[in-house]
């Protein structure tokens, strides 16, 4: 890939995240979040949204190597302190309902050499702070997207035979793949891959589980589900009733676990990159919807203080279906970043339940989506658990079971 090509793909990429993505409409206000790395493509994205319609553009810069000096030698009393312009500023961007366009490419690892209690003090430190804007994302009160872009310590860790630019290169070309960028039409391509993810979702909500029953090496847990669930796929409305694609790319189908009735073990299948630190091997086991133990092969004390975030951290919040034979599984690139690995695997989520997947949800209080068996919790960590060996039955109400995957792929 040259650069011409390399450019061409960039504002097409541009195009499918403001367009399909967060689908900008006449007059919004946008929040992009992106590295100081990602200028051009940040600018091009900027470009699209004015062009689009947008009345504002804010680009909020981030580097993760600041954030690493920060974490390393300020006091701990610091890193647990948030300054209330920052909070008002998250208040701000909730009630003026702001859309936002995460754009992520920070090396997975940056942060492996900061000590895992103070990335677990800054993490719920900020958790708190931003809980004002992530409930109206995660209530779809306003469009969100997550993204990526390569960068260099990024695309060495996925193809360590590479080095500098020749592993960027192979990272964009990977993402230009599964966003579908590289299709003649991607944002038609979208709308392809947005009714088939849907005809399975539709399926699901058909069928009307109280639980699914999951088993493969390591794993053998039943997840309840509550009753006026919602299988979610690609799209969804915010409240103004403009659709638009949390995630690009995106394999899953979701819903909501009853955080009440989870019993059994569970084994993660993926490396899960996490505060800038990378877990692997998770083991969890959970009686009556909470977690009782947990251990990791890698990063095990950084999994332990996610897991002490808040009582909600102890359960499910969303549990989604990956077949085995998704394009990106197929890719057999392991990504050490959630937003691909996720849409590779079947994956559960420790923390917050979206409202919008039961029934009336984005209307409930918090303490009514507890009663529903919605969990509520500060944090939302996707961990990978599906591969060619899982098999999940439906279990109907009256107790008659269904094929739903199958060596890791769809029965049906």
């Amino acid at each position: 890939m040259n650069d011409s090509e390399l450019e061409k793909n960039l504002k097409k990429y541009a195009q499918l995240i403001t367009r399909v993505g967060v689908n900008v409409q006449e007059g919004q206000t946008i929040i992009l979040y992106a590295s100081v790395t990602q200028k051009h493509l940040a600018n091009l994205i900027t470009a699209e949204a004015y062009a689009l319609g947008a009345a504002d553009v804010i680009l909020e810069w981030s580097d993760i190597e600041t954030t690493r000096q920060f974490l390393m030698h300020a006091s701990e009393a610091r890193i647990g302190q948030v300054f209330d312009y920052e909070k008002d500023k998250w208040q701000f961007l909730a009630d003026q309902r702001v859309s936002r366009i995460s754009l992520i490419s920070d090396d997975p690892n940056a942060l492996a050499e900061v000590p895992s209690k103070r990335i677990a003090a800054y993490q719920a430190a900020q958790g708190l702070a931003k809980r004002p804007i992530m409930q109206v994302t995660t209530n779809n009160d306003i469009s969100w997207l997550v993204v990526a872009a390569a960068d260099l310590k990024w695309a060495e860790l996925v193809f360590p035979e590479l080095k500098g630019d020749e592993a960027v290169q192979a990272l964009w070309q990977a993402i230009f793949k599964t966003t579908l960028v590289d299709q003649a039409d991607p944002v038609a391509a979208w709308q392809n891959k947005i009714a088939d993810l849907a005809h399975h979702a539709d399926w699901l909500n058909q069928q009307a589980f109280a639980a699914l029953h999951y088993q493969a090496p390591g794993t053998d847990l039943t997840v309840g589900l509550p009753k006026g669930h919602i299988w979610v796929a690609a799209d969804a409305k915010d409240a103004a009733g403009n659709t638009f694609v949390a995630n690009i790319p995106t394999e899953e189908v979701f819903t909501a676990p009853d955080n009440l009735h989870i019993d059994g073990t569970v084994t993660s299948t993926k490396p899960l990159s996490y505060g800038g630190t990378i877990i692997e091997g998770i083991h969890l086991t959970f009686e009556r919807g909470k977690v009782i133990k947990a251990a990791a092969d890698r990063g095990e004390e950084v999994l332990l203080h996610l897991l002490q975030t808040d009582d909600g951290a102890k359960s499910l919040g969303e549990i989604s279906l990956v077949p085995d034979d998704s394009p990106i599984s197929q890719s057999n690139t392991i990504f050490f970043n959630t937003l691909f690995d996720e849409n590779a695997s079947d994956h559960m989520a420790l923390g917050e339940a979206y409202p919008f997947t039961i029934e009336n949800g984005s209307s409930m209080t918090p303490d009514e989506l507890q009663r529903h068996g919605m969990n509520i919790s500060q944090t939302h960590v996707d961990f990978m658990v599906g591969s060619d060996q899982m098999h999940i039955d439906g279990i109907k109400p009256d107790g008659s079971i269904v094929p739903v995957f199958r060596n890791g792929n769809w029965a049906k």
